[in-house]
């Protein structure tokens, strides 16, 4: 049985743009979203402009992690952060109304630090985007962001 896609990301309300987790396992995910009007990023016809990919992938990963640890204890969604994309393509400029959209993802790369690479893509009929993403898991985080704040605010400030 699949999570429902809240329970897996840590995205909230209008951000969660995926709709379902259609399956996973320790590897890898496949998730769906139908293209419907009235979102954050609809265009004026309800089409989602293609760079919108990108971000759709990212949470397919947010998701995948979310799954990982729904298999462990409950505890917090992992935090993740995106750092880049390799070479995203995409052969259509917007997803239409109506599209029903693939999104899978595909853990290439993991360390212990929690650094990541998948391999990506979006599928639907006359619809095809691919790209390899680098992401970033601290094992920590709270403690990672909370040592990253206190390193900036300890930088040298600038004369003026």
């Amino acid at each position: 049985m699949t999570p429902a896609i809240a329970e897996v990301v840590p995205h909230t309300g209008e951000m969660i743009l995926l709709d379902d987790v259609v399956a996973f396992d320790a590897q890898s995910i496949v998730c769906s979203l139908t293209v419907k009007p009235g979102g954050l990023f609809n265009a004026q016809d309800g089409s989602l402009p293609a760079w919108l990919g990108v971000e759709l992938m990212a949470q397919s990963i947010a998701a995948w992690a979310g799954c990982q640890m729904s298999t462990e204890q409950p505890r917090l969604l992992p935090v993740g952060v995106l750092l880049g994309s390799r070479h995203y393509v995409c052969d259509v400029d917007f997803f239409p109304l109506g599209s029903e959209l693939r999104i899978a993802a595909t853990r290439e790369f993991h360390d212990e630090q929690g650094m990541a690479v998948f391999t990506c893509r979006i599928d639907a009929p006359g619809i095809h985007a691919e790209a390899r993403l680098t992401v970033f898991s601290p094992p920590d985080a709270r403690a990672f962001f909370e040592s990253s704040t206190h390193e900036s605010s300890n930088l040298e400030q600038p004369h003026v």
